[in-house]
């Protein structure tokens, strides 16, 4: 496991190198951030000072090169827009984005594996079916699009919630529930085909023989060995919860990473959005050697060479 884990890491590092890359060289291609902070009034000596002061000037090769020997030496970089240095910021916003995406994760699980289940247990009923054409819905839905209807159904319309912001629990129930959404529908979905594919294994057929009960049977034989690939897909769909979170804090006002993304972006705040993807990166990274080491303690049969 050890050797498993080191390996995982070692290779991990070649990967963060190439998204560091990417990412540098296509914000270059963005176009001038001394013009965007500054304005279009600017003077030609303002932007040349401007940029000669936060290394604008120098050949992207010695600025890429000047950017991963800051990032080994714990600096991320200082913010073009906020004249701070980043990693304090990201941190700032970090809470509220764990919050949200902590929260569309446990109604995705709550929710979607129950429902999974049940679908799968009565298959082809009129349950099973009505399940179906839900999850299809869900799918299609885009989730900025879910989330600006939520708005104007319980706060324009009804006034029952606030438009956005963040706060007491009145303010967590429409992103959590435009983020989850998706995540329950793609929960229901593999929970349904696994558990549907573990009920036709002969192990299943035989504990039915010896008379277990149903619930024993779907409990500690189904559930259980339908668990490993739902890890995969929930381990994924984490992953995915942060990316998603993009849209659905900028469309509530929601104060975490996902919405300082994008305004690090409309800015060509470069260190800010560089520091984001790096850290994004490894946090994917880290969650998938997460759910590869689960797989062994939920199936003893799998080893690690």
């Amino acid at each position: 496991m050890r050797r498993y884990i080191i390996n995982r890491i070692l290779q991990s590092i070649p990967i963060l190198f190439g998204v560091t890359l990417i990412a540098f060289f296509i914000l270059r291609l963005t176009g001038d951030p001394a013009q965007l902070i500054l304005g279009e009034m600017a003077e030609p000596e303002v932007l040349e000072a401007y940029r000669e002061e936060h290394g604008l000037n120098d050949p992207v090769l010695v600025q890429y090169v000047r950017f991963i020997q800051n990032i080994f030496r714990g600096d991320f970089g200082f913010s073009l827009r906020y004249q701070e240095p980043v990693l304090p910021l990201f941190v700032d916003r970090i809470p509220s984005t764990i919050e949200l995406a902590l929260t569309a994760l446990s109604i995705g699980i709550v929710v979607g594996i129950p429902i999974g289940i049940f679908s799968a247990v009565y298959r082809n009923t009129w349950w099973d079916i009505l399940t179906r054409a839900i999850v299809m819905l869900g799918q299609a839905v885009p989730g900025f699009y879910l989330g600006l209807l939520l708005i104007i159904v319980f706060s324009v319309e009804l006034r029952l919630l606030p438009t956005g912001g963040r706060g007491g629990l009145e303010r967590l129930i429409m992103p959590s529930l435009a983020l989850s959404t998706y995540l329950v529908t793609m929960i229901v979905r593999f929970t349904r085909a696994t558990v549907l594919d573990v009920l036709s294994q002969d192990y299943v057929r035989t504990a039915r023989a010896k008379g277990l009960k149903e619930k024993v049977v779907l409990f500690r034989h189904v559930l259980k060995n339908a668990l490993i690939p739902l890890t995969t897909i929930i381990g994924l769909q984490i992953a995915g919860l942060f990316s998603g979170s993009i849209v659905t804090e900028t469309i509530f006002a929601w104060p975490g990473v996902g919405r300082f993304t994008v305004q690090a972006i409309y800015s060509r705040d470069f260190p800010t959005v560089q520091a984001i993807i790096l850290i994004m990166a490894s946090v994917i990274i880290f969650i998938n050697l997460i759910v590869d080491i689960l797989y062994s303690y939920l199936d003893p049969r799998i080893r690690f060479a």
